[in-house]
């Protein structure tokens, strides 16, 4: 079965941006590539167990095993050392990438307290967006009894449009809720 949010951008969404931005070819449609959902844990240098909950808690996220990212410099001021673990990042495309996005719109996104829409200004010029999350406890596959610190996440949303505006375009007729 395929997403929710895959059909309406193939049935509704493919023809609103032809129309919108006068693209005759539907390949050169703007589309969604990948999802990418990152974890930074600075408190990782302290204490390594840190990393363990936090890749237990992306895998169930995410749906799939996230890989652990390590420094590649230095930091003297920060405790840090090259090759030490400091954070856990997964990627997601196709099916999982329309689930995901799909349940960050319709369930997660809802549950933040005093929502009013997501910043319009984070996108990063080449078509991207980045959107931060302060708590991942939003999503309900985590059990908030067993989460013994709450952790931020960065969800990237990496689209194939040329521009910031085609992007968000894109988002917003799909159901990102931007701020007004």
């Amino acid at each position: 079965m395929a997403a929710r949010l895959k059909e309406l951008y193939e049935k509704e969404v493919v023809g609103k941006i032809q129309k919108e931005f006068g693209i005759t070819n539907p390949m050169a449609v703007p589309r969604l590539e990948k999802i990418v959902l990152n974890i930074g844990m600075g408190e990782a240098t302290q204490n390594i167990k840190l990393l363990d909950a936090a890749v237990e808690e992306l895998t169930a996220i995410a749906g799939q095993k996230p890989v652990v990212r390590r420094a590649r410099k230095s930091i003297a001021s920060f405790k840090l050392r090259e090759g030490q673990p400091i954070g856990v990042s997964v990627t997601l495309r196709r099916d999982r990438m329309w689930e995901f996005l799909d349940r960050l719109i319709g369930i997660a996104l809802p549950r933040v307290r005093d929502f009013r829409g997501v910043p319009k200004r984070s996108f990063d010029g080449r078509g991207n967006y980045t959107l931060g999350v302060r708590d991942h406890v939003i999503f309900l596959e985590i059990d908030y009894s067993k989460v013994d610190k709450t952790k931020g996440m960065n969800v990237t949303i990496v689209t194939s449009a040329e521009n910031d505006e085609q992007a968000r375009f894109l988002l917003k007729e799909i159901g990102m809720p931007f701020a007004k």
